[in-house]
């Protein structure tokens, strides 16, 4: 398992990309690997690129913490902190490792049959099948010019 020190202690990195689907009760089997990081329960969110956003505790904490600083003079920050916490939900895995995703979560993300469920880093993210894949299509042939301009995070 890869692990990352942050501050002072030992935090597993979630990762990886796993193909499946959203049953007709609006359930998705979340992979036994991201849910053992995740914990018992975790917060769901709209994120970004209309994929969800699913944060252990701990990460959403921080996250909660970092929105609390942004200025609420500025119109753009209020309508940023509305996006993440009017549609975030808590949830936890039934026993056979699925989370029901709310309506309005699904309908955002359009997850309504094939989904991808991706680990990256702190949170694990679910798209549409459809949408990651055009996704994926359009950042690819790009990733090399990305990653220049990134060149002095070392990567």
């Amino acid at each position: 398992m890869w692990l990352e020190i942050k501050l002072g202690g030992v935090m597993a990195v979630l990762m990886g990309e796993y193909l499946h689907t959203v049953d007709n009760k609006g359930r998705i089997i979340l992979p036994a690997k991201l849910r053992d990081e995740l914990g018992e329960s975790f917060i769901l969110t709209k994120g970004l690129d209309n994929c969800l956003f699913v944060y252990g505790k701990e990460e959403w904490a921080i996250l909660e913490n970092k929105l609390k600083q942004l200025p609420l003079a500025k119109p753009e920050a209020r309508a940023f902190v509305r996006f993440f916490f009017a549609g975030a939900a808590e949830a936890e895995c039934d026993k056979q490792g699925r989370v029901l995703l709310p309506v309005n979560l699904r309908e955002y993300a359009k997850l309504d049959k094939d989904a991808v469920v991706i680990g990256v880093s702190n949170r694990v993210e679910i798209w549409s099948k459809d949408a990651w894949d055009k996704y994926n299509e359009e950042v690819s042939p790009a990733v090399t010019q990305i990653a220049e301009e990134l060149a002095d995070l070392g990567i």
